[in-house]
C-alpha cells in the first residue's frame, strides 16, 4: 500500500532518494522498481530495517529493481548524512510518532538538496481524533501517537522549514472505516470478526487493485481520508 503518489514525488534516474522511517520499505521497494535511483532506507527499528534490507536483496537478486537501496537504523532527529545530499525525501506516517517536530522536520530540509522536493504524509485530523476518542490504546502505548496534526498546521511546519508547498492530497478513505471498526470492537481485541473481515477486503483491495474498491475509496478520500499528503521543494529566499 503506497500512501505517497510517485507521479507527484517524480523520482528519475540518478536521483539520491531518502526514505525516511520507512517501516518495512513500501515505499522504498517501490521507489527501486522504478527509476535507477539511489535510496536510503532510514527507520528506529532495527527489525523493519532488517525486514527492508531483505526484501531489497531479494528484489535485487529477482531482477525487479532497477534502483539500488540500502537500509539502516537511525534516530530521525539525527540523520547521519551530510548537509543536502538527497534530490527527493520520503517521510510517510512518522511525525505523528516523533517528540519533536519541528527538529524532525528541520533535519529533513537540511539533508534536502535545493529544490529537491519532499513528500510527508501524517493521518488526518478527524480519522486520529475519532479513534483517539473511541479507544485510548490507540495512541495509549510505546511508539505511538503522540500529536494530531491539522492540515493548517503542517503545512505551516514544513513552510517554516523552508520549504514550498507544490500539491496536496488525500488517502486511504477505506483504513479510516478499519481502523475505527478496530477501535470500536477494541483494539487488543484481534480476533473481532468484523474487523478481521473489513481487513481482508482491503488486502484484496491492494493486491488486485480492484476498480470498484478503488473507486469507493476515491470518493471516500473527499469526506474520510485517513492519511494527508503534502508534496514540497526546498526553496532558499
Amino acid at each position: 500500500m503506497l500512501t505517497v503518489d510517485f507521479k507527484l514525488l517524480k523520482i528519475r534516474d540518478g536521483d539520491n532518494v531518502l526514505d525516511a522511517g520507512c517501516g518495512t520499505g513500501r515505499h522504498t521497494l517501490h521507489a527501486c522498481k522504478l527509476a535507477k535511483c539511489r535510496i536510503c532506507s532510514v527507520d528506529i527499528l532495527k527489525d523493519d530495517v532488517k525486514k527492508t534490507k531483505i526484501l531489497t536483496k531479494y528484489m535485487d537478486q529477482t531482477g525487479e529493481a532497477i534502483g539500488w537501496g540500502e537500509a539502516m537504523t537511525s534516530d530521525g532527529l539525527r540523520l547521519p548524512f551530510q548537509d543536502a545530499c538527497f534530490d527527493k525525501i520520503i517521510c510517510s506516517e512518522v511525525l505523528e510518532h516523533v517528540d519533536d517536530e519541528v527538529a524532525g522536520m528541520k533535519e529533513l530540509v537540511r539533508v534536502l538538496k535545493e529544490k529537491g522536493c519532499i513528500a510527508v504524509t501524517v493521518p488526518t485530523y478527524l480519522s486520529e481524533a475519532i479513534n483517539w476518542k473511541i479507544d485510548s490504546d490507540y495512541y495509549n502505548h510505546p511508539g505511538g501517537h503522540v500529536r494530531i496534526f491539522k492540515a493548517k498546521q503542517l503545512a505551516s511546519l514544513m513552510r517554516s522549514a523552508g520549504l514550498k508547498l507544490y500539491a496536496v492530497r488525500f488517502e486511504h478513505a477505506l483504513h479510516t472505516i478499519y481502523w475505527t471498526l478496530r477501535c470500536l470492537f477494541g483494539l487488543k481485541n484481534e480476533k473481532a470478526k468484523v474487523p478481521a473481515l473489513f481487513y481482508k477486503m482491503l488486502e484484496l483491495q491492494i493486491m488486485n487493485n480492484s476498480k470498484i474498491p478503488n473507486a469507493i475509496e476515491g470518493l471516500g478520500n473527499f469526506f474520510i481520508p485517513k492519511s494527508i499528503v503534502m508534496y514540497a521543494r526546498k526553496v532558499t529566499d
